[in-house]
């Protein structure tokens, strides 16, 4: 028996020549994978790494490529980051020269970030149940008498409790 494989939909957004290393965006990275955009964007906004800023950017660059794309029309807020992932970039070698004539390498690393989004199935299922919930407008049921009895049943206050234990 082979099996179905189901094709999902996702949406990219890549920034590439990033002026940090691709192990520190890692870091960051980590933290926003598989969560939903509001939650990544909260994540993003008190995460105090410096990689931080140039992955939310990536992230709103994704979120405005799956609203604007004619075939999808996808809500940013039900969307979900499938992958997110930083690949290193060239690196920039630069000299500085040191006491009696040697010199020092200096490796000024970038990477490539790439995020992909895709729509949260969760979502699909919170929406129906918006539709198919009854709205405030509507009159609850009747109670029935038994409801009522149980209802209205006085309450023993604290000292009462403790007279009756005694």
């Amino acid at each position: 028996m082979a099996a179905t494989e189901t094709t999902v939909q996702v949406v990219r957004a890549e920034a590439k020549w990033v002026r940090c290393s691709a192990r520190k965006a890692r870091v960051v990275l980590t933290h926003i994978r598989g969560r939903s955009v509001p939650e990544a964007r909260t994540i993003l906004a008190f995460t105090q790494r410096a990689a931080a800023k140039d992955i939310e950017k990536v992230l709103r660059s994704a979120v405005a490529n799956a609203e604007t794309n004619p075939l999808l029309h996808w809500n940013g807020d039900e969307l979900i980051v499938k992958a997110a992932y930083a690949d290193e970039g060239p690196t920039l070698k630069r000299w500085r020269p040191r006491a009696r004539g040697r010199v020092n390498q200096i490796l000024k690393r970038t990477c490539h970030i790439t995020i992909e989004l895709a729509q949260d199935p969760k979502a699909g299922e919170t929406r129906k149940r918006r539709a198919a919930a009854p709205t405030k407008t509507e009159a609850p049921a009747p109670a029935q008498a038994s409801d009522q009895q149980t209802a209205e049943k006085p309450k023993r206050s604290r000292a009462k409790k403790k007279e009756a234990v005694a």
